[in-house]
């Protein structure tokens, strides 16, 4: 794939020099983009021969960023100039790219090879583009897929960090009303648990369930891959939420319910965090109109009535080195885990950062 045009000038943007950064601040500020170097691997910028800025682009990953041309370039060939520009440098790195726009944009994207996955309307579209894709995902889960006809058919999914006694007890309520049970385990890595881990805690505690099939989220799942919003400056952070949200039901909708047949979605209550409560919020909107039942499960408690179990409670319990008053709130597997020198690296990395996560 190439776009050639001797009109403009490719130029690497060096992230460490304050004034390339300044630069490209500027330049994206003026068109409604909050530029953050520090959630890129890479930027370019594209010059006319008069050494004007006609557009940029950015990656992350496998997802591209920060895609902008000014106004008066944009009935030329420079949006796909820098489009190509950075596939050509990410798709040696992954099979597979993302990216995230506005809905306006799908055209143009799709122009240029992208696919669609799924719309929140007025505010992201979210595409691909690559070797591998959301066909590829539901090959593996065809792969996973037990042959039930009749019955409940539920899915729960689940970050586990750390996996606790709430997250326990609402996955084997699950599996005790439902002939099978799709556990979707969130497999990106930006929690302080890695999904190895949390994977491994999970299987240890509850691999004996025979109706339990463990699944790998991929990058379709309640993927933080998914979710930049950079483009979206003058937009609440709620109503970012629960676009971002709406993305992601929609997507399970579309690709992952028809696979498995799954008609029942089990959640845990929300009360602390907004994220999830706007996924839940989504859920409520989409899943009973398209055949799929929620269930909204109460959260447990430890001991008093209001001392409601909770993943982040117990990272900041660490964080204080107090993880003697939530060991209640930890099945074996976790408990374990936590107790011993394995989880050196965990513990320290929860006390050395103030994060959600």
């Amino acid at each position: 794939m190439g776009v050639e045009n001797t009109d403009y000038r490719e130029e690497s943007l060096d992230l460490r020099n304050p004034f390339d950064v300044k630069m490209l601040s500027e330049f994206l500020s003026d068109l409604g983009f909050d530029y953050i170097p520090e959630d890129v691997d890479y930027s370019m910028i594209l010059y006319n021969l008069n050494d004007e800025i006609i557009g940029t682009g950015s990656y992350k990953g496998r997802v591209l960023k920060y895609v902008a041309v000014a106004p008066k370039f944009r009935e030329g060939a420079a949006f796909a100039q820098i489009v190509t520009h950075l596939i050509d440098i990410v798709i040696q790195k992954h099979n597979h790219i993302f990216v995230y726009t506005k809905p306006r944009n799908l055209m143009v994207f799709k122009g240029l090879g992208f696919t669609e996955i799924a719309t929140a309307e007025p505010l992201f579209s979210v595409l691909e583009f690559g070797y591998e894709n959301i066909k590829t995902y539901q090959d593996y889960l065809r792969s996973l897929k037990r042959d039930v006809t009749v019955g409940g058919i539920a899915a729960v999914v689940v970050n586990c960090n750390p996996f606790t006694m709430g997250h326990k007890y609402l996955i084997e309520k699950a599996c005790s009303e439902n002939r099978v049970v799709y556990l979707f385990v969130v497999e990106e890595d930006r929690s302080s648990f890695t999904f190895t881990t949390r994977w491994r805690l999970i299987k240890e505690e509850l691999g004996h369930i025979d109706n339990l099939v463990m699944v790998k989220g991929g990058n379709y799942v309640v993927s933080g891959t998914i979710f930049p919003s950079y483009f979206l400056k003058q937009e609440k952070e709620s109503d970012i939420a629960a676009s971002q949200a709406e993305l992601d039901v929609i997507t399970f909708m579309r690709y992952i319910v028809p696979i498995f047949n799954i008609n029942r979605r089990y959640v845990g209550t929300e009360m602390y965090s907004p994220v999830t409560k706007a996924y839940n919020e989504a859920m409520i909107k989409h899943l009973p109109p398209n055949g799929v039942e929620l269930l909204e499960i109460p959260r447990i408690a430890c001991g008093s009535k209001d001392n409601y179990i909770s993943a982040s409670k117990v990272r900041q319990a660490i964080r204080e080195d107090k993880l003697d008053t939530v060991i209640d709130f930890l099945p074996t597997s976790t408990r374990r885990f936590l107790l011993s020198e394995d989880s050196a690296h965990v513990r320290a990395k929860i006390k050395s950062k103030k994060t959600r996560h």
